[in-house]
């Protein structure tokens, strides 16, 4: 009986490494860094303040907005390199 031939398999190769580095923008980290600052800062004193500041209008809605900022600021830090 006639032996089959042995199929050779294509050898990987990864794909090749780009050369140059990923830098962040300038503004990413003076961004990020305030945003998480003015969040912190937001929610604090609306809890010293006795929920009368920053905005006494919006009311418990103050601090979806400090979260808001804490987040944004979260999402930011993620896209740094």
């Amino acid at each position: 009986m006639p032996k089959s031939r042995v199929r050779s398999k294509a050898v990987y190769t990864p794909p090749p490494r780009s050369s140059k580095s990923k830098v962040s923008p300038r503004w990413l980290v003076p961004t990020m860094l305030a945003s998480l600052l003015i969040g912190l800062i937001w929610i604090v004193v609306f809890y010293v303040s006795q929920q009368n500041y920053p905005i006494h209008a919006l009311g418990p809605v103050n601090l979806v907005v400090g979260f808001g900022f804490l987040v944004s600021g979260v999402a930011l830090s993620t896209r740094w390199h």
